[in-house]
């Protein structure tokens, strides 16, 4: 824990607070929307990850060089690459449905794991690499 401390600024308890309830708002938007991408008949709006993708952004400078950076990197990193895959994988759709299916199934729980990593590091208030 100290050497965590070394490396990163410490926040004032407000700002701090202000940067956690952030990260979970921005967490929970983001498990909403890939567990929707998992469940076939759950399709919450693409709006709510750009909503939390914003989020990120406008906290990002607030953050930076704490251990709450980390998580911002994190989350802004998942729907980066989650968003590039799916584009990637959109030609499978027109060609075969099933492989789409499936490559969008994979990308989706990939993604679900990133939320949940992510979250649970952040609830026991640890940086995340």
């Amino acid at each position: 824990m100290t050497e965590q401390l070394a490396d990163t600024v410490l926040l004032d308890p407000q700002r701090e607070q202000s940067l956690r309830t952030a990260g979970m708002i921005s967490y929970l938007l983001h498990a909403v929307v890939a567990v929707g991408a998992v469940i076939p008949a759950f399709q919450p709006s693409v709006l709510l990850l750009v909503f939390a993708v914003i989020l990120d952004l406008v906290k990002r400078d607030e953050a930076a060089g704490s251990w709450q950076a980390s998580h911002i990197s994190w989350r802004l990193r998942s729907v980066t690459w989650a968003g590039v895959l799916y584009l990637i994988t959109v030609p499978l759709w027109f060609l075969f449905v099933l492989p789409g299916w499936i490559a969008w199934g994979l990308i989706s729980l990939w993604f679900l794991y990133r939320i949940v990593v992510g979250w649970s590091a952040m609830n026991a208030g640890r940086a995340i690499s």
